[in-house]
């Protein structure tokens, strides 16, 4: 019997590098502008609708920053190596993608400082993906704000 692995279509064609996301060219290229001159900001905000690429341009920044092909940051991560592969199949201990729907409290945000205090285990640098964040409490805002 044949059995196939089943992928949630979103999935299967996440964009995976920076000429992959559609319509959101002005973005891509500051990413990438920044990342190859090493003026990287120390936290990225994308807004917008559902689908147009924010989670995806998130994860492309992580593996641009830890990509194992280059000594340093590059704006074109290979996706072959173990730190590509694992932020792409979301296995990496230092890029935490998180729920603001589901962790959404004030509590949730502290034990999230308290943990970026910590030097990265596995890879070049940590990246925090915080996922509909306009979830969370007013108070949690204000903790993630200091």
């Amino acid at each position: 019997m044949l059995q196939t692995q089943y992928e949630v279509i979103a999935r299967k064609w996440r964009p995976q590098r920076f000429d992959q996301i559609i319509g959101q060219r002005h973005i891509t290229d500051t990413l990438q502008n920044e990342i190859r001159h090493g003026r990287i900001a120390h936290a990225f905000l994308f807004s917008g609708i559902r689908g147009i690429g924010k989670t995806s341009a998130a994860r492309i920044v992580a593996k641009s920053l830890n990509c194992l092909t280059a000594d340093q940051p590059t704006s074109d991560p290979c996706n072959q190596c173990e730190s590509c592969l694992a932020i792409t199949q979301g296995t990496a201990t230092d890029v935490m993608e998180i729920d603001g729907a589901s962790n959404r409290k004030i509590e949730h945000i502290r034990e999230l400082r308290e943990n970026i205090k910590f030097a990265p285990a596995r890879l070049r640098y940590k990246v925090y993906i915080i996922d509909e964040v306009h979830m969370l409490t007013k108070e949690a805002f204000n903790a993630l704000l200091k």
